[in-house]
């Protein structure tokens, strides 16, 4: 097990030091940890509420209401899902030395960028190249 690394509580990655560093990673290895325990901590809430509000409800516009508010939760809790998901990648990422590099061109995807969402796989510039493209394939 390899010894935990020392973060300043009011850390933030700076440009000026060296890309991806052992503080960087445990930045945003944390970072990652605390924004998936909150989604499954927002899951389980979800669970209880919708087990909470199966009731049968006499009254037909009620009953619609409470099914559309349902069925969005249920929408919800499954794009959460998926982002959990797409945390364990980046977690597994930072564990075999690939996170904050671009998987298209292997470029350092900015600190800025993977501040504002840890989960990035490619930097600004290819993530707008690869939305370009998969909108001209789906026009066809």
């Amino acid at each position: 097990m390899k010894a935990e690394v020392f973060l300043p509580e009011d850390y933030r990655p700076a440009e000026g030091e060296p890309f991806m560093n052992e503080r960087q990673r445990e930045y945003f290895r944390r970072k990652l940890h605390i924004w998936k325990q909150e989604l499954i901590d927002q899951s389980a809430e979800t669970l209880e509420g919708l087990q909470d509000s199966a009731r049968n409800v006499p009254d037909i516009a009620d009953r619609a209401s409470e099914e559309t508010d349902r069925a969005l939760e249920l929408r919800t809790r499954d794009r959460q899902r998926k982002l959990v998901s797409k945390i364990d990648a980046a977690l597994r990422r930072i564990d075999n030395g690939e996170y904050g590099y671009c998987e298209m061109t292997g470029e350092p995807i900015s600190l800025k960028r993977l501040d504002a969402r840890p989960i990035a796989t490619m930097t600004l510039e290819a993530q707008e190249r690869h939305e370009r493209r998969e909108r001209v394939h789906r026009d066809d």
